[in-house]
């Protein structure tokens, strides 16, 4: 895993058009009108066969106009992120005092910087590119965000420059689990708790994201890490005083897990900002518990464990084989069944089925509900194999990929679960054509 590289610039240069071509997805709205890029976006990038972090920013505005200083302000906090900086320009444009402005604010920084010139679609641009130098820095690389041009380029700079980012250095066998969920739900509170059992705590050890904790601790003669994040705001105001960071330092603490803690306060109502700190667990392929603190304070007769469950269950459908835990980290009640829950997650995203079991259960699966036919053609599924672990991952080798419809493969996952236990793992299929 390489670092992280922030994409910065004045409003309306092709900053977020440029993200989108590293990361290979639109998650960044790419508007005409300056400024709709408000917030920073984060995402993982990959070129080479090199994992990096890319920022996207809203434009720099350095005078008084709307969101101009919460613009700066965000623009600011992912350059003290990133260990690369691109800077995007307009070659057309040609060079503004407003870039003169943005550069005199990146060089403060003392970091990496590639001036990222856009808008060069053809030859007849290349030329434009020359007056940048004079913001006095060492390189100016074309590019063109519309067509592709040049960005092979500039990542192969990007992976230059990037650092390696040195995995933890844990025991092989040391679980580590994230404790992630909005402000307030309780989660220095249980990782407290957690730590107040009978059990010795080893060090307590700085993580490699800002500001997030690793403590090692043992139970069982099992080690552990319990990472604490701060809370994750919904967009628009995660990035206040000392919630600035709270995203970047969640993605990453969920990234170095084996397993996402999502906690949920037990007194509230479910929220679509819960689901979508889930979802961050979900997207990164971890083991996932769902902990519902607080539940001294709710009243047993109104709201039942059993009805809160079906709750959960309906409004995380994308998580339906996740546990969910019932706890009151205030009144250190019913944590071992956190840790118990822990102990079983993280077995099944490390485990290991035999071949010879895997088939038994998917011939069995396709002789229950023969494949469909697509397109006159009937898949064939001739056998299957589990690549890896952490999460396990199948590989179906079939007569076409084509014809496995997602309800189908759905259809195996569930009938994988059935007969393995993976309950708080995900599960990842891969689809090869038999040759």
């Amino acid at each position: 895993m390489r670092g992280v590289v922030a994409i910065v610039g004045r409003p309306n240069v092709g900053k977020s058009s440029l993200f989108n071509r590293i990361v290979g997805e639109r998650l960044s709205i790419t508007d005409d009108a300056s400024g709709i890029t408000r917030d920073r976006i984060y995402s993982k990038a990959s070129w080479l066969n090199q994992d990096f972090r890319v920022i996207d920013t809203g434009g720099i505005i350095l005078k008084d106009e709307p969101f101009s200083k919460e613009i700066r302000a965000q623009a600011e906090l992912a350059i003290d992120e990133a260990d690369v900086i691109v800077m995007v320009v307009d070659a057309r444009s040609g060079l503004t005092v407003e870039d003169e402005d943005v550069i005199s604010l990146l060089q403060k920084s003392h970091k990496p910087l590639i001036v990222a010139a856009n808008k060069v679609d053809d030859n007849r641009y290349v030329d434009m590119i020359y007056d940048f130098y004079s913001l006095g820095v060492s390189e100016v690389l074309p590019i063109s965000t519309l067509h592709g041009i040049g960005i092979g380029n500039l990542l192969d700079r990007l992976i230059e420059l990037l650092p390696v980012v040195k995995k933890d250095q844990y025991e092989q066998t040391t679980i580590k689990f994230s404790l992630i969920g909005q402000p307030n739900v309780g989660k220095s509170t249980l990782a407290n708790a957690i730590l107040g059992e009978e059990r010795t705590i080893v060090s307590d050890i700085p993580g490699t994201t800002r500001d997030s904790i690793d403590t090692i601790f043992t139970r069982n003669n099992e080690k552990y890490v319990v990472i604490d994040t701060a809370g994750i705001r919904k967009a628009g105001k995660i990035y206040e005083n000392a919630e600035k960071y709270s995203l970047f330092r969640a993605l990453q603490a969920i990234e170095r897990s084996d397993i996402a803690v999502v906690i949920l306060d037990g007194s509230q109502p479910i929220t679509e900002q819960d689901k979508r700190i889930a979802g961050y667990a979900r997207e990164y392929n971890r083991g996932i518990i769902i902990c519902v603190n607080k539940w001294d304070l709710v009243v047993k007769d109104d709201k039942t464990m059993k009805e809160f469950t079906e709750k959960i269950r309906k409004e995380f459908l994308f998580l339906d084989f996740a546990p969910v835990v019932f706890l009151s980290a205030k009144n250190n009640a019913r944590i071992h069944l956190l840790l118990d829950e822990i102990d079983h997650v993280y077995r099944n995203f490390t485990k290991r089925i035999p071949t010879n079991l895997l088939n038994d259960c998917l011939l069995d699966a396709t002789l229950l509900n023969q494949p469909p036919v697509y397109k006159g053609n009937r898949l064939k599924l001739s056998y299957a194999t589990q690549e890896e672990t952490m999460p396990p991952s199948f590989v179906l080798f079939v007569n076409s990929e084509k014809h496995m419809h997602f309800s189908y493969l759905r259809y195996l996952e569930n009938q994988i679960r059935a007969t393995f236990d993976f309950q708080g793992s995900p599960l990842k299929f891969t689809l090869r054509k038999k040759e």
